[in-house]
């Protein structure tokens, strides 16, 4: 081996990063299964009012489960970035498709396509395993082969009418753009990400779910005056059949402008009742009234204008490329920056996640302060996390690494204190 040779030096640093996110990974896996059964033998005195033992010993066995599939499922992924990326068999294929569809920008951005897909391709095993395997051991899934056929089916047609042509457009950027053709990208890209946060939930999420207008009743009255006493106007209130594929419960928000909506899943509504509902959605008013989205999207453009900026220097250098089987190009230099960047932004996780989580007590204060108590909030979080099944016990660095919502017990300890400090 050659430390002369910059080839030798890029392979090397990337062969490095990817070992040690690994590495890391597996350790931290460790550390979280340890902690996991150090609380297993008995439910922690702050959990007995939440779930009985047999229940509590479920969510311990879950969590452990998920654990053993998720080091299965980083570990094959790994072998296959290392196989197909740094044994040249990427290049190959690469080589192969472009050399069939031929040197256009939109035959090079179908290509580029092409082989990202093929990853998501390899994964497909492990997505079903866990839908239909895993999730269905512990009375979880609820989705049918045909459904979630369908929904591959549905993201590979997607990815392809809107990937390719945003592709293209960037590869074009990419030659035509000047030195500064990363900034002309990063326009590109933020337009494209605040056109998909106004069309998605128009378009596209109701080709996966079915979303209905709340039912009338006490609990739309009831949402409705929450809607009016919080100044959350022009937005709709939705409810999204996730019973379709699984019974884990969730609500969400989406959409900007007048596209804005609050989805609450059908197994929310059925796991609730309305006080706590009305906590919920007041919690989800939070975050639209205290502006996190549009902040947690302003770090996202940042993140991406800085990735950009980087792979504009490391594109300059035909080595990058080279270094993994490929011919100088930008295609080749988003392909091998896009299968590595997640090995460096993977140690800035526990910063998003602590900026997440910071909004989420933000929100939990808001919904009590918008209902004039925490015990809603409280007992809906109770709820949730004994029907989801949650670990209750997640070791700090591993929850710092993988949770972006703070753990049951410190949401209940800070709307606690603003409960007695509010009394």
């Amino acid at each position: 081996m050659n430390w002369d040779e910059p080839k030798t030096i890029y392979v090397a640093v990337a062969l490095g990063l990817v070992a040690l996110r690994y590495l890391f990974e597996l350790w931290l896996d460790h550390v979280n299964t340890r902690h996991v059964k150090k609380h297993a033998n008995a439910i922690p005195e702050p959990f007995k009012e939440i779930m009985d033992e047999q229940t509590y010993q479920k969510s311990v066995r879950y969590t452990l489960a998920k654990a053993r599939f998720g080091t299965m499922s980083d570990t094959y992924s790994t072998v296959l970035v290392i196989g197909l990326l740094f044994f040249g068999t990427i290049a190959i294929v690469f080589n192969s498709i472009s050399t069939s569809l031929g040197e256009s920008h939109f035959a090079q951005a179908t290509t580029l396509w092409a082989v990202l897909w093929l990853f998501s391709l390899l994964a497909l095993p492990f997505s079903w395993y866990s839908q239909f395997k895993l999730e269905e051991r512990f009375d979880f899934n609820t989705s049918t082969q045909k459904t979630w056929w369908g929904d591959q089916a549905k993201g590979l047609m997607l990815s392809f009418i809107i990937g390719v042509p945003l592709l293209w457009l960037i590869l074009w950027l990419t030659e035509n753009g000047g030195e500064y053709w990363w900034l002309w990208v990063w326009g590109v890209i933020v337009a494209f990400q605040l056109l998909m946060s106004v069309l998605a939930p128009i378009f596209i999420l109701p080709l996966f779910n079915k979303f209905t207008p709340l039912p009338e009743g006490e609990l739309k009255d009831r949402l409705n005056r929450l809607a009016e006493r919080t100044g959350f106007i022009n937005a709709g209130i939705q409810v999204m059949d996730g019973s379709r594929r699984s019974k884990h419960s969730n609500a969400f928000f989406t959409g900007l402008g007048k596209g804005r909506k609050i989805a609450l899943f059908d197994t929310l509504i059925e796991q609730l009742d309305d006080k706590e509902l009305e906590a919920v959605l007041a919690h989800e008013i939070g975050h639209f009234k205290l502006r996190h989205v549009p902040k947690m999207i302003m770090r996202s453009f940042i993140t991406t204008l800085v990735g950009l900026y980087l792979l504009n220097l490391l594109a300059q250098q035909p080595a990058f490329v080279e270094a993994f089987g490929f011919t100088e190009g930008y295609a080749p230099a988003f392909l091998v920056f896009s299968l590595l960047a997640g090995t460096v932004t993977f140690w800035l996780t526990p910063i998003s996640s602590l900026w997440s989580r910071k909004y989420e007590f933000q929100a939990d204060a808001f919904a009590a302060n918008a209902i004039g108590t925490s015990q809603p909030m409280i007992t809906a979080l109770r709820k949730l996390n004994r029907e989801n099944l949650s670990n209750l016990t997640p070791h700090p660095l591993y929850s710092g690494f993988h949770y972006d919502h703070p753990t049951l017990l410190e949401r209940e300890t800070a709307l606690g204190a603003q409960e007695t400090g509010n009394g």
